[in-house]
């Protein structure tokens, strides 16, 4: 039996052990440690940190946490990129990174409403960084104000709970026009364009924009407005076809495995990557079948497996959405994190689960083909515009929230 065919089985073999729990010291749960933050930060006295300690739970593309805070002056908050912590080949200007410091503006605006104070916001005070790189220049500096007029806003009751869904959802329970119209209403003031799709939602997006793109006039099927399923199918085929891309693309699976966390010891060291709990791949990685220094070949199991897992649950999949910018520069970015984090925070109140759909929005060669699709298929005249954010969205079953390194791990010395 050679070795491909045996992980084949073994894994086979794994996972119905498990189902009838036959494995043990296995468990598909986060260590607790590694959740701790998403308790909150209670009694915090010190309002910086305890702003802050809200910040750090936002969403984070592969989840590196890249943000790195100074305290040094008292009252202001300096955010700078954790430039240990990039994706140069499946991200390789950083634009997801940028967004990513965008939803931990967006949630330490939110907190800091919550206390009373305005929280003033100024990007990149010492120069944006080049369309190509980011340096140690600050990408925000905040100074917290008290101000009697500022209000509390709703959304700060979803930051704790917020997940990112990589389920399978439920095909037969649409999204709401009721939740997409709070999504909508959550993405709007920042100059960017809201768009979606999906059965039963009152027809397809955009909702009006300033940016007046994408176009979703050939969105609508031409009985009743209703997305048709066609439509849907070119969602999920670009999604598919851009997954493809990336695992069978050696640099950029490896680059995910690299911050690959299997099992609990390795995630509650880490608390950060992305988490791997499936008691089949930790029973491998135990028996030194699981090699995350080589990109499993186009044809292995390791590979069709995933594509034919993802091909399911893009498959499940009832609503799609997606924000465009008018241009890319590191403020249209930074915006356009902020932005998505209102939107996810927006369908966590209504009960719905989302995941991005970052493949085919990345600008490594390889993905030329399904980024161009995706920004036809949705109406955005490149290069003027650029689609910043696409997700599945549905409902499915609550999900234990991603690891967190915890804010002192994000102070800077």
């Amino acid at each position: 039996m050679n070795r491909r065919r045996f992980i084949r089985v073994a894994g086979g073999g794994v996972v119905l052990a498990a189902s009838t729990g036959v494995v043990t010291g296995c468990s598909s749960a986060p260590p607790p440690e590694a959740v701790a933050a998403w308790q909150g930060p209670g009694s915090e006295p010190d309002l910086r940190r305890w702003v802050l300690a809200h910040a750090i739970l936002a969403p984070h593309s592969h989840n590196l946490q890249s943000w790195l805070i100074d305290l040094k002056t008292p009252g202001e908050i300096v955010l700078r990129c954790d430039l240990t912590r990039l994706l140069p080949e499946t991200d390789p200007l950083s634009r997801q990174i940028m967004m990513s410091h965008g939803t931990f503006l967006e949630l330490l605006d939110i907190a800091a409403r919550e206390r009373g104070q305005r929280a003033e916001i100024t990007l990149f005070p010492q120069g944006a960084f080049a369309p190509d790189k980011v340096d140690q220049r600050p990408v925000a500096h905040v100074r917290l104000v008290a101000d009697a007029s500022v209000r509390s806003d709703p959304l700060f009751a979803q930051i704790l709970r917020r997940r990112t869904n990589r389920s399978a959802y439920d095909p037969a329970r649409p999204v709401s026009a009721a939740a997409w119209q709070a999504m909508a209403q959550a993405a709007a003031g920042d100059g960017l364009g809201f768009g979606f799709v999906g059965a039963d939602s009152g027809g397809a997006g955009p909702l009006p924009s300033p940016l007046g793109a994408p176009s979703g006039g050939s969105e609508r099927s031409e009985r009743g407005g209703q997305p048709s399923a066609a439509v849907l199918a070119r969602h999920r085929a670009i999604a598919n076809e851009a997954w493809r891309i990336e695992l069978t693309t050696p640099r950029t699976v490896l680059e995910s495995l690299n911050v690959m966390r299997v099992g609990a010891a390795e995630v509650a060291k880490h608390r950060d990557g992305l988490t791997m709990m499936d008691p089949s791949v930790v029973w491998l990685t135990r028996l030194g079948l699981f090699d995350r220094s080589k990109a499993p070949a186009p044809d292995s199991y390791a590979t069709t497996s995933q594509l034919k897992e993802f091909a399911a649950k893009l498959e499940s999949t009832p609503g799609f959405l997606w924000i465009v910018s008018d241009g890319n520069g590191r403020e249209t970015q930074v915006r356009a994190g902020r932005a998505y984090a209102r939107v996810q925070l927006a369908a966590t109140a209504h009960g719905v689960a989302m995941q991005p759909l970052s493949q085919a929005l990345q600008e490594y060669p390889e993905q030329a083909g399904p980024y161009a699709d995706i920004h036809r298929l949705l109406g955005a005249r490149t290069p003027a515009q650029t689609v910043q954010m696409w997700a599945r969205v549905g409902h499915a079953p609550e999900v234990p929230p991603a690891p967190r390194r915890g804010l002192a791990a994000q102070l800077s010395a």
